[in-house]
């Protein structure tokens, strides 16, 4: 002991008196200062001896600390003190493990932050342009983008739609809960994929139901029940909307709901009712009544101008009643764009909408049952339906070759003068004026060539199949009746200039929806969040 002084006095001559047994106290932290002079005189115990555990030369054989081990293990007295050890070893080891995770994450991130050329603002700006799954991965890729991927303007524009069910309610609420007060679109549901070749259409209807045979998905094969159940949309998946008492749908301009099949009249009616200032709706496969649909679009959403409507059951709805109809013309005043799809609709209700919508532009009553055709009748000489630019008939299974005819003569003679886009094309001819079962495939009645030379700048499409290539009418019937999967129709959109465009359809109307053309991307999305210091994962 004393030679041990005598040392340490040697390299300082005026040390500060201490008793030997202090000395024995505190030499490791004496030792270890004079071998790293560099450290800190705050150090605490702990850090010393992190730092010397930390010091050891990585050319020390693993071996090494595996036989020390075995000596602790070995002086210790009995089984469960063993055991002790080796619990703290495993628990100090997974703290250790997580503090150098944290740590290299926070350099990381600091690095980032430098080396990264776009301040906050503007990263912010870039992450808002994103799709939402693009957003989650970015989210994901360090702290510093995960910090400017979570402000709300990132989720201003919400898009979770896939081609088989991988979105829950769970990563609904999440997405909506961080735009708060900022969020103005939202996408949600099952899209079909692309087909195989560009010109062809698809059916937007879809149900877990036949999704093994259209999209050559399942659910035994790929997961279990339970994982099934858990990437399934609810009733409940728009509730939302409502929180904070009401103010995150307030805001909200733009609501496309697809094939959502839990979805029911009242939880539609919560959710359209916490979207006061809704522009844009589209709904698609839902099993919920027009009727009830329209009533509450009437009550709530005040400013829409476009509504897209397509029923998940092609021609069994028919609650649609004159009321409502008045109440929604009445009601909805800015209303361009009117899309009801394969509903049961009568003409006098559908000209009540054309002709009381005084800005429409768009109408679109695809595969609609019932309509003949007679609410075209002088309705482009003045008032609503004069400004329709894009009218779209098409596969409506009553319209009438006559009524036809005689609208296409209306516009020969000047009126529907912003008429720039016409589909009276129909899978199985139009009717005849007498019987609705004798189909025309080339009518004389309608005068095509005529309108194309009138009014060259109408896209007008009328395609039929050759008489050849009729199908039973009551076999037609019956198949619309029981199949889940509606008609291919033709899909429209807007452009960013809020243009309508539609896209050519090809002339097969016979192709098997269940070919396997479809390509399925697996499009999960991956929610980010940092919980304390650690960072969870979230892939549904």
């Amino acid at each position: 002991m004393d030679t041990l002084h005598h040392h340490h006095h040697h390299h300082h001559p005026t040390p500060p008196p201490i008793s030997s047994s202090t000395s024995m106290a505190k030499r490791p932290c004496s030792s270890s200062s004079s071998q790293n002079p560099r450290l800190p005189p705050h150090f605490s115990q702990m850090d010393h001896l992190l730092h010397s555990f930390l010091s050891f030369p990585d050319s020390s054989p693993p071996i090494s600390l595996d036989l020390s081990l075995d000596r602790l293990l070995d002086s210790s007295p009995s089984d469960a003190d063993q055991s002790i050890l080796i619990d703290r070893a495993h628990r100090l080891g997974c703290l250790l493990l997580r503090a150098a995770n944290r740590s290299a994450r926070k350099r990381a991130s600091i690095h980032n932050s430098v080396a990264w050329v776009l301040p906050p603002d503007l990263t912010i700006k870039v992450f808002s342009m994103l799709d939402s799954q693009s957003l989650c991965y970015a989210a994901a890729t360090c702290s510093m983008f995960n910090k400017c991927a979570m402000d709300p303007l990132c989720y201003a524009n919400i898009d979770l739609t896939t081609v088989v069910p991988k979105v829950n309610n769970a990563v609904v609420s999440t997405m909506i809960q961080r735009a708060g007060k900022s969020l103005q679109s939202l996408k949600l549901g099952i899209v079909p994929g692309p087909t195989g070749s560009p010109g062809s259409c698809q059916p937007l209807v879809y149900t877990i139901r036949n999704s093994g045979d259209v999209s050559n998905f399942s659910w035994n094969e790929k997961r279990t029940r339970q994982g099934k159940e858990s990437s399934i949309l609810t009733r409940s998946c728009l509730y939302p909307l409502s929180g904070d008492s009401g103010a995150t749908g307030t805001l909200l301009r733009r609501l496309h709901l697809y094939n959502i099949e839990r979805m029911d009249n009242a939880s539609l009616c919560v959710a359209l009712a916490a979207c006061p200032s809704l522009l844009d709706l589209e709904i698609v496969g839902l099993h919920v009544e027009l009727r009830q649909t329209l009533m509450s679009v009437s009550s709530h959403c005040r400013f829409i101008e476009r509504l897209f409507f397509e029923s998940s059951k092609t021609g069994r709805d028919d609650s649609l009643k004159s009321p409502t109809c008045f109440e929604l013309v009445n009601n909805c005043p800015n209303l361009s764009s009117l899309s009801l799809r394969g509903f049961k609709l009568h003409d006098y209700k559908v000209r009540i909408l054309v002709k009381g919508f005084r800005k429409l532009k768009y109408a679109d009553f695809s595969t609609s049952y019932s309509i003949t055709g007679t609410f075209l009748r002088n309705l482009g000489n003045g008032g609503g339906g004069s400004l329709l630019e894009d009218l779209i008939l098409r596969d409506c299974m009553h319209l009438k070759e006559m009524e036809v005819a005689r609208f296409l003569t209306a516009v020969i003679a000047g009126d529907f003068k912003f008429l720039k886009h016409l589909d009276i094309s129909n899978r199985e001819g139009l009717a005849s004026e007498g019987d609705w079962y004798q189909r025309s495939y080339n009518s004389s009645l309608i005068p095509l060539q005529q309108v194309l030379e009138v009014r060259p700048d109408i896209c007008l499409l009328a395609e039929f199949p050759s008489e050849g290539c009729f199908l039973d009418i009551d076999h037609m019937i019956d198949s619309d009746f029981n199949s889940e999967l509606s008609l291919p129709f033709q899909q429209s959109g807007e452009t960013s200039d809020g243009a309508l465009v539609t896209s050519s359809l090809e002339s097969s109307y016979n192709s098997d929806q269940g070919s396997g053309n479809e390509e399925y991307q697996d499009s999960g999305f991956v929610i980010y969040e940092e919980s304390s210091d650690e960072v969870d994962f979230l892939v549904v």
